[in-house]
């Protein structure tokens, strides 16, 4: 593997950004090759001007390199370049992913079943109530959940998801060492511990203005589908949407109030074409065919039953079964037998089909 502090100083090369480096990487094989081309060979590549390759011939920061990896390894962050195996495959599918991520916790194989969750700032009761309940049935569910740590939707998706048991994944608009909102920081640290913090930007960065549209683009990326919870008009959770949109995922939409500010942009998506949420199953039902079995099967072995729960599953096979049979058979009151079911479906145990038929995944 490349020496990753020439993968940080490519990073750094002025007007050099993740589209040009892939194709000078495609062409030279690795950072180092690209810094020791000379000119005519620079020039050869597609989008490579005089003015680049001069940048990049002259690049001279290394001592700031420097100090950015010993850094990194006083406060914990691992710098994972593009082709590392560590790298989120997910990622490698956007035309601008980033050269170099940089990490605190792991980014594990299956956080590809993930699902971003973003709305705004400034929630209501509603969005709160609907974010905790779709975020924790989700994580229970087996789904990676990814938001950015903003103040609001962002802050309770990641909140909601660990308190399930799940994982959850933030992607920043800072470097990975500087916590923003402050009063997040222990949050972070949660996260970082059971999950992953992730930012394109190097140590010391600060959460300007512009590094949040950027950060969008990593969130759907990493995603297979982003749900908006509350957004108004201008939030910059259509940003993610539209990010969603140009990487072929899926955009998930909770309707709300017409006459409320919050519910304005995710009623516009909604009428826009984006797939309504009314529970947290259509999500998990509009993901179904890219899931490939992963709630039928790989789920299903780790997840765990409660007793009543094994119970039912005892009493249901492949071939499905009509409720009111499933109730005299459980002796179960119909409150308590539709919400094992439900808990069941969520699961990846139990599915339903037509008229209120049962049976075993």
């Amino acid at each position: 593997m490349s020496d990753i502090r020439r993968w940080i100083g490519l990073c750094m090369v002025h007007d050099i950004g993740p589209v040009t480096g892939r194709k000078l990487l495609a062409a030279f094989g690795c950072p180092e090759n690209v810094f020791k081309a000379n000119a005519s060979d620079l020039l050869s590549v597609n989008g490579i001007s005089r003015e680049r390759a001069g940048h990049i011939r002259k690049f001279c920061q290394w001592d700031e390199v420097e100090k950015y990896v010993r850094t990194m390894e006083k406060k914990g962050i691992s710098a994972v370049p593009y082709q590392d195996d560590r790298y989120p495959e997910a990622l490698k599918n956007i035309d601008d992913a980033p050269l170099v991520l940089y990490m605190k916790g792991e980014y594990h194989p299956d956080d590809r079943f993930a699902i971003g969750i973003v709305g705004s700032r400034k929630h209501t009761p509603y969005g709160e109530s609907v974010t905790q309940r779709i975020a924790g049935e989700l994580s229970a569910a087996g789904f990676t959940i990814i938001s950015g740590l903003a103040r609001g939707i962002d802050t309770l998706s990641h909140e909601s998801a660990l308190a399930a048991g799940g994982r959850t994944i933030a992607v920043l608009g800072s470097g990975p060492d500087v916590c923003y909102p402050p009063e997040n920081r222990g949050l972070t640290e949660r996260i970082a511990a059971s999950g992953c913090v992730i930012s394109e930007f190097v140590p010391g960065t600060m959460p300007n203005k512009e590094n949040f549209p950027r950060r969008n683009r990593l969130i759907s990326g990493l995603s297979l589908g982003v749900l908006v919870v509350e957004a108004t008009d201008k939030s910059g959770s259509l940003i993610t949407a539209g990010y969603a949109l140009e990487q072929n995922k899926e955009v998930f939409s909770v309707p709300g109030n017409i006459t409320s500010q919050n519910s304005e942009g995710t009623n516009k998506l909604i009428k826009q074409g984006a797939k309504i949420v009314l529970k947290t199953n259509d999500i998990i039902e509009e993901l179904a065919p890219v899931l490939k079995g992963y709630i039928r099967t790989e789920l299903k072995e780790r997840v765990k039953l409660e007793g009543e729960e094994n119970r039912l599953c005892s009493m249901l096979s492949m071939e499905p079964k009509h409720i009111d049979l499933i109730l005299r058979e459980s002796g179960l009151a119909v409150n308590q037998l539709l919400n094992l079911l439900l808990s069941l479906e969520l699961k990846g145990i139990v599915k339903q089909a037509g008229g209120k038929r049962f049976y075993i995944a």
